[in-house]
Formats: C-alpha cells, sequence, structure tokens
C-alpha cells in the first residue's frame, strides 16, 4: 500500500495545473515518501476545455501518477469522491489545484497526522487574500455550521488540504455531488467522533479564473446544512 495518496482536483484549471503539478511532484520527491497523485478532471460531454488532455500528458510515463477523467455527473463533491475512491494510500489528502492553498501545506497535515494521535488533519485559513466578498460568505457558513453541529470545533470547515487515514475514511459514507462535500467530511467526522487537528495557512487569490462558487451555491449550502442537521 502507498503511503501518502494527494487527491488534486483540476476542474477547468488548464495550463495552471503544470507548475502545481511540478512543484507537489518535486516536493514529495525531495521528502522521500511513497507516494502517488490522482489528478481529477472530469468535465462534461461537451465542454471544449483541455484539462483533461493537459493531465494525461502529465501522467504518461509516471507511474506514480493516475488520472481520473470520468464525463460529470456532479460538481466538485462528485470530483472529490472520485478521486478519494481512485486513491490507494495509507492516508489520502485533497487539495484544490488552483495554487490557492499553499502546496507545503501538504507536508504539514501529512507529518501531523503520523504522529498517530489524529484521523483528521486539516487547514484553516488563518489570513486570505481572496477577496472580502468570499471571506464574508465563508465566515456565515462556518457560524452556521458550528450552531447547527457543536462540538467539532473547526475554526474553517472548507479549507484544504485535508488528510484523513485510509480506516476513517473507509467508514464514511459520503454522498454529497456539490459543493457540500467538505462539510459532511466533517459531519461524518463528528459522528465517528474522529481525532482532528488544524494548523494555520495562507490563503492567496486567484489570479487565473473567477470563484466558481455562486449565490446558488450559497442557498445550496445552507439547505443541505438545514437537511443534514434534521437527518443527523
Amino acid at each position: 500500500m502507498t503511503d501518502l495518496s494527494v487527491v488534486i482536483l483540476c476542474y477547468h484549471s488548464g495550463k495552471t495545473i503544470a507548475p502545481f503539478f511540478a512543484e507537489l511532484e518535486s516536493l514529495l520527491k525531495e521528502a522521500a515518501i511513497d507516494y502517488e497523485i490522482v489528478l481529477v478532471a472530469n468535465d462534461f460531454a461537451h465542454s471544449k476545455d483541455q484539462t483533461i488532455e493537459i493531465v494525461k500528458a502529465l501522467a504518461k510515463d509516471r507511474p506514480r501518477v493516475k488520472t481520473v477523467c470520468k464525463i460529470k455527473q456532479g460538481m466538485m463533491g462528485w470530483d472529490m469522491i472520485q478521486g478519494l475512491d481512485a486513491s490507494t494510500g495509507k492516508y489520502i489528502c485533497v487539495i484544490d489545484g488552483d495554487g490557492q492553498f499553499p502546496i507545503d501545506s501538504i507536508l504539514k497535515v501529512y507529518d501531523k497526522i503520523r504522529e498517530g494521535q489524529y484521523d483528521l488533519v486539516k487547514t484553516y485559513r488563518d489570513q486570505r487574500f481572496d477577496g472580502m466578498y468570499r471571506i464574508v460568505i465563508s465566515g456565515v457558513y462556518n457560524f452556521l455550521f458550528r450552531i447547527l453541529f457543536p462540538g467539532l470545533h473547526s475554526k474553517d470547515i472548507n479549507s484544504k488540504p485535508k488528510i484523513i487515514t485510509r480506516e476513517a475514511y473507509s467508514n464514511m459514507d459520503l454522498q454529497s455531488t456539490d459543493w457540500f462535500i467538505d462539510a459532511e467530511i466533517m459531519i461524518h467526522a463528528r459522528e465517528l467522533k474522529l481525532s482532528i487537528a488544524e494548523i494555520p495557512i495562507i490563503f492567496s487569490a486567484n489570479e487565473s479564473r473567477k470563484s466558481f462558487v455562486r449565490f446558488g451555491a450559497i442557498l445550496e449550502f445552507i439547505y443541505n446544512l438545514i437537511v443534514y442537521r434534521i437527518k443527523h
């Protein structure tokens, strides 16, 4: 079994995924980790985006790199589940491929979870440079989450990278195919009474594209919070 699987969400990353991948690959090699990288580039059937071709080229002749390039049946949550399920590592880490989360934070959460005291380690965005709109929305998300799901003490439920032991992941039955997937992971962690640690990071602005989080996603998130609170 591979020690560390790094699942990168690459949806419509385009050419920007290449330098992100190169930096990550170099980092993992330098750290002498037994790793695999899972590049998730699912897309819609009639999309003209070139990300699938780019990630396939990156994976060519690299046995430690695999791709997940399916016709999309959902949004970020569906992509994440496909990537997590394709991984084989003892520890599974997931991160967005747009470069907003610092790549070296992958090693920080990995080192933390290998101490053996935690089932899940994640980051929280201690400093953010992605604009006031996103900062306010994130604040509302986390406030509502803490009200509806007390006791978890997570500062930033949507922050990545998240790393989880394979045993803990195998006990989760993730269903969210939309933007709620990070919150669902934390809800399961709460129910399973997982031991959790968080480390601070600096979250960068995305200079290459606009955010995928629209007003409809905000309403969707609030709706899901209420539904999951009733269910759980």
